[in-house]
């Protein structure tokens, strides 16, 4: 268990560094750092959240494209900011909102908890175990040569992101790839889960306003995962930068 003070120094200690706002000055993130969480297989409460996301998946997109979709194209225009072609690679909340016309995944109660929030709210969350961080999160451009692992063929490799790619990381090596597109095995949520880092990523169309009531939404449902659930927030902005 963390206590509410280690929660928020681990927050203290995040930051984004000045070469990712120079891409998009629009860009904010909000990080919630959790401990007390229950994860465990999913119950009828996730099930009517999942069914509701996929609900709202599926109205957004009648009438139009997924492409087309203000938050969805903010993302696509970013990743070509630093090169990445969002038609190969796509962001996270494009590839679960095409999932969800069909069906969202469901895999545990953390999972399915924060996948339906980024469905719902049209914007990339990513979940990782806290316990399995070396060091504070940080968004960079990466050199490289940061090492991130992942799974080919059964097997876990490690690979190296693309000079310049927007990467989350710690002082061990990267936890996501391209932004918020794939997520290493290292950090990866676990069954036995207790302590969580949540990263909400957001740009422009999207306003403060809606982006905090995501988070609200976010830390309503973590609070059902457990008896004991403590919740430290922090939104980072482009006053919160860090260049070398």
């Amino acid at each position: 268990m963390t206590d509410a003070n280690g929660l928020d120094a681990v927050l203290a200690n995040a930051w984004v560094d000045d070469e990712v706002f120079a891409l998009r000055p629009d860009y904010r993130a909000v990080l919630l750092a959790v401990d007390g969480l229950e994860c465990g297989p999913s119950d009828a409460g996730d099930a009517r959240l999942i069914q509701a996301a996929e609900d709202a998946a599926r109205e957004a997109i009648s009438g139009t494209t997924l492409e087309q979709l203000p938050h969805v194209a903010a993302w696509r225009e970013a990743y070509r900011t630093f090169g990445a072609k969002p038609q190969r690679t796509r962001n996270s909340v494009e590839a679960l909102m095409r999932r969800a016309e069909a069906g969202l995944p469901r895999v545990n109660r953390l999972t399915d908890v924060y996948n339906s929030i980024s469905v719902l709210y049209q914007l990339p969350i990513g979940g990782e175990d806290l316990s399995r961080y070396v060091g504070a999160p940080r968004l960079i451009r990466s050199t490289g040569s940061e090492p991130f692992d992942t799974a080919a063929a059964g097997q876990t490799v490690v690979e190296h992101p693309d000079p310049g790619e927007v990467v989350w990381c710690d002082d061990v090596g990267v936890t996501c790839r391209r932004w918020n597109w794939r997520q290493s095995q290292r950090t990866q949520l676990r069954d036995e889960t207790t302590t969580g880092l949540f990263i909400m990523d957001a740009l422009a169309p999207m306003t403060d306003s809606e982006l905090g009531a995501a988070a609200s939404a976010l830390s309503e449902q973590l609070h059902r995962l457990g008896t004991d659930v403590r919740i430290a927030s922090r939104t980072l902005t482009d006053t919160d930068t860090r260049g070398d």
